[in-house]
């Protein structure tokens, strides 16, 4: 029998065969008052989606988690929550492989996309975040090829149970970072990471294409960008092309 995994003090898990998606039964969860720290971990999902609600190839042998975090911050913090999730599985990846982040919240991996994170998030009616749910899958035993990918897979290697224990150690130490130094200190991690500065990229604005080059996060983790019109911050929006 395959060893459960065992997570660090202050971390709960709540371990499924098989769940429609691991982030439905976190927010579930969370609304019922489940603390900060339960971790929902499936074998497989049936229902597995991704940003811009995509599906997210989910069978057996891959990472699929939703941890509960409760930052009681203002709203608009909330999506910093996503370089500190990119981070931590940044920080799992094994040595010697190349690490490249894409804005705002992919892993990629020898050029390969490893990781896929999605956040949600409940917000109260005095605008401070009641809870948000970090969703990440992690490629480890085998890496989906799928028509619509930007980028190929990657895969981590090693076990799922493996790659658990290790998401939650990371992420515990990069919520602390986060909460201890504020956003400033995770943005500049994320930046060592990241394409390099004057990358030209483009980014989807629903039916609208911006192109210009890599300028680097804002205060808030808006996507920096020098165009030919003058210097612009996205927010949200789908980076193309190169990573950064």
């Amino acid at each position: 029998m395959t060893p459960r995994p065992v997570l660090s003090d202050g971390w709960t898990l709540v371990a499924l065969d098989s769940v429609g998606s691991t982030n439905d039964e976190a927010t579930r969860l969370a609304d019922a008052g489940s603390p900060e720290g339960t971790v929902v971990w499936a074998l497989e999902q049936t229902g597995g989606r991704g940003r811009r609600g995509r599906n997210w190839a989910s069978p057996v042998g891959n990472l699929y988690s939703s941890t509960i975090l409760r930052p009681e911050c203002a709203a608009p913090r909330a999506a910093e929550l996503g370089f500190v999730a990119t981070l931590a599985v940044a920080d799992i990846v094994p040595a010697g492989r190349a690490i490249r982040l894409k804005w705002p919240n992919d892993v990629l991996v020898d050029g390969g996309k490893v990781a896929g994170i999605l956040l949600e998030s409940a917000i109260g009616q005095d605008g401070l975040v009641e809870h948000v749910v970090a969703g990440i899958g992690i490629n480890v035993a085998f890496a989906p090829q799928l028509p619509e990918m930007r980028y190929p897979g990657a895969a981590l290697g090693g076990t799922v149970e493996a790659a658990l224990e290790g998401l939650a150690r990371a992420l515990g130490v990069r919520l602390a970072q986060w909460r201890g130094d504020g956003f400033e200190t995770i943005r500049a991690a994320w930046l060592a990471q990241a394409g390099p500065l004057g990358a030209e990229v483009d980014v989807r604005l629903g039916e609208e294409l911006v192109r210009g080059r890599f300028a680097g996060l804002d205060r808030e983790g808006g996507l920096l960008l020098e165009t030919a019109a003058g210097p612009r911050t996205i927010v949200s929006g789908e980076l193309l092309g190169r990573a950064a």
